[in-house]
């Protein structure tokens, strides 16, 4: 009975929380002593990484959570929330479809983009002028991606997306405190110089999230799923929106608007 008892017990394994019948302590950390003492970027940050980040990590992390709360309608899982929404389903279904739809193009280009910068970096840490490692690594990036560079470049926002230079604000001013390096700011930016040398392309929150998350140490693949995180603010507002409004069925596009029929040949 003992190894089966074990056997229950490590069939998960988790250093996230330790619980037990009027406990509940997370990261060494009970909860009680937590409730009312840490701001929700602090706890956020210590799930995922475990400690807890300096009050000065933590306003920077809490900017880019903040940033990237909201896009409206325009944004397809904003779009999909509110139209679920009016399908008779739960506030929690209208939240799902709307987080269902961060992929890799909405959504995830974050995580991309982290990928990059890391990879840059990578590469100056290998020997690398700063020059080299950009120039190489957007090679080698477009070879096995196309043009299209994750983090740069927006679809609505031309020239500038007015959420990055605010956010890259913020990391020179931590730089300057030596709160961040400073290193994936420079990156980005020696990349938006290189792109715009041909056509006029500005980062996007993507990009100067993806800054801020590299600078505080987080893995490229959190990049997505904080901005999930942060979206999902916009996504349930949304979503709650709709319900208060009303509505039945609503599609993407009003009922005396038709999709173009097109007449394949068969």
């Amino acid at each position: 009975m003992g190894n089966d008892a074990d056997e229950i017990r490590n069939w998960w394994s988790t250093s996230i929380i330790d619980m037990s019948p009027g406990k509940i302590s997370f990261r060494g950390n009970e909860i009680e002593n937590l409730i009312g003492n840490i701001s929700f970027p602090q706890m956020i940050w210590m799930m995922v990484r475990g400690g807890l980040p300096t009050n000065e990590e933590a306003s920077l992390f809490e900017a880019a959570l903040v940033a990237g709360v909201d896009h409206g309608p325009q944004a397809p899982s904003i779009a999909a929330a509110r139209m679920a929404a009016t399908c008779g389903v739960g506030i929690n279904n209208a939240m799902a479809t709307g987080i269902n739809m961060l992929g890799d193009i909405h959504g995830g280009a974050g995580e991309q983009c982290a990928e990059l910068f890391y990879e840059i970096s990578l590469r100056i840490d290998n020997g690398a002028t700063f020059e080299k490692a950009i120039q190489e690594a957007l090679r080698e990036w477009e070879s096995g991606n196309g043009k299209i560079i994750s983090g740069f470049g927006h679809r609505f926002h031309k020239p500038i997306d007015p959420r990055a230079p605010r956010l890259l604000e913020l990391v020179r001013l931590a730089a300057k405190e030596n709160i961040v390096s400073g290193k994936y700011a420079d990156i980005a930016e020696a990349i938006q110089s290189h792109l715009s040398i041909k056509k006029d392309i500005a980062m996007n929150i993507d990009g100067a999230t993806a800054v801020i998350f590299c600078e505080l140490g987080f893995p490229a693949p959190l990049s997505r799923g904080l901005f999930c995180l942060s979206r999902s603010v916009g996504i349930l507002s949304h979503a709650w929106e709709q319900i208060e409004q009303g509505g039945r069925n609503k599609g993407p596009m009003p009922p005396k608007y038709l999709p173009k029929y097109i007449l394949k040949n068969t």
